[in-house]
C-alpha cells in the first residue's frame, strides 16, 4: 500500500522573495497592503521566517532538503514549491502548468538533477504545455492527495482546470473527487490545500467552503477511507488552518506541520483531536502569508521516490 506521509521535503530558500500582483488576482489569501512594504525588507523577513522554520523541521528530525534559490530569472513565489513538482513513490516525476507566468520560471530542471543524486527518478511527466491553452493544474496545490486510497481531492478554481486534472488523473491512475468551494465572500478558493488536509487517519477541512450539493460526496469519501473528520471554520481558514502537511520524522514519529498563525487559530477541542493523531509543529510565517497567500504546507514538496542506496 502506497504511504500517505513522507519524512523527506524539499525547500526552496529565497532571494527575492515578495508580494507578486500576478497571482493576486485569484488569491484572496493575499494581503494587497504587504505591497506597499519595500521589497528588500519583506525578502529579509521571509529569509529568517524560512531559516526559523527550516530548523524547527530539523530540530523535529525531519530530513529537509534545502535548495538555494537564483536571483535571474526573478521567481518572487520559488518559495512555495509544492505548485510546480509532485514526486511519486514509484519514481515518476510530475511538472504542472502554472497559473502566473512569473511563477513558470520555477521548474528548474537542475532541481531534478541535484535530487537524482539521492534519488530514484524513472520517469518525468509534463503537463506544462497546456499553459499555451491557458489551463492551469497547481500540484499538491491544487489536489490533496489520499495515496493509500489512490483519490485525488480538488477543488475547481482558475488554477485547477477540469481537463488537466482529468488528464493527470489518467495518467497516473488515481480516482478524482472533484468538487467546488468557496470562500466566506463567495469567491473560489484558489488552491484545495488551503481548505483542506488528509493524514494517515484524519482530514482537516472546511466543510463550509464546499458547495452545499457536494458536501455529502466528498465527507463520504474521507469517512469511507477511515478519516476521522476535524472541520474549521471560514476564519480558521483565513488563518491558513487548512495549510497543514502531515509528515513523519526520521523515527517514524508522526507529526503535523503548521504555521504559528494557523496553531493559534484552533480551538482546544480541535487540537486534542489533532493530537490523537500527530504531534503538532509549527513556526512563525507571518510576512510569506501575508505576501504570498499560502503557508507552511506550500512551502513543502513533499519528496516519495525512491532512495537510491550506495554500494
Amino acid at each position: 500500500m502506497a504511504k500517505q506521509i513522507t519524512s523527506h521535503l524539499m525547500m526552496i530558500r529565497p532571494v527575492a522573495f515578495d508580494f507578486n500582483t500576478q497571482t493576486a488576482k485569484n488569491n484572496a489569501f493575499q494581503d494587497p497592503d504587504a505591497k506597499e512594504i519595500p521589497a528588500k525588507i519583506t525578502q529579509a523577513d521571509a529569509l529568517t521566517e524560512f531559516d526559523d522554520f527550516v530548523a524547527v523541521l530539523l530540530e523535529a528530525q525531519v530530513e529537509v532538503t534545502v535548495i538555494e534559490d537564483t536571483p535571474t530569472p526573478h521567481k518572487p513565489d520559488s518559495i512555495f514549491p509544492n505548485n510546480w513538482v509532485s514526486f511519486h513513490e514509484d519514481g515518476r516525476v510530475i511538472l504542472y502548468p502554472i497559473f502566473a507566468e512569473n511563477r513558470r520560471h520555477e521548474r528548474r530542471m537542475d532541481i531534478l538533477e541535484t535530487l537524482k543524486k539521492q534519488f530514484l527518478v524513472k520517469e518525468v511527466i509534463d503537463l506544462s504545455a497546456y499553459e499555451s491553452e491557458g489551463k492551469f493544474l497547481e500540484s499538491t496545490g491544487s489536489m490533496i492527495f489520499d495515496r493509500p486510497n489512490n483519490t485525488a481531492y480538488a477543488c475547481y478554481s482558475p488554477r485547477t482546470h477540469v481537463e488537466v486534472l482529468e488528464d493527470f488523473a489518467a495518467k497516473l491512475g488515481i480516482k478524482l473527487v472533484a468538487f467546488r468551494a468557496t470562500d466566506a465572500e463567495g469567491q473560489e478558493i484558489y488552491h484545495t490545500n488551503v481548505m483542506m488536509s488528509i493524514g494517515d487517519t484524519f482530514a482537516v477541512i472546511c466543510v463550509e467552503s464546499i458547495a452545499s450539493s457536494e458536501r455529502d460526496e466528498v465527507l463520504a469519501s474521507l469517512k469511507n477511507a477511515g478519516k476521522e473528520i476535524i472541520e474549521i471554520s471560514f476564519e480558521q481558514m483565513g488563518s491558513f488552518a487548512g495549510n497543514m502537511l502531515a509528515i513523519e520524522n526520521k523515527q517514524g514519529e508522526k507529526l503535523l506541520v503548521m504555521s504559528e498563525q494557523a496553531f493559534l487559530s484552533l480551538q482546544t477541542a480541535q487540537i486534542e483531536n489533532l493530537e490523537k493523531h500527530v504531534r503538532l509543529v509549527h513556526s512563525p510565517l507571518y510576512t510569506i502569508e501575508k505576501n504570498g497567500g499560502g503557508s507552511a504546507r506550500c512551502m513543502l514538496a513533499e519528496i516519495f521516490l525512491p532512495e537510491l542506496v550506495n554500494i
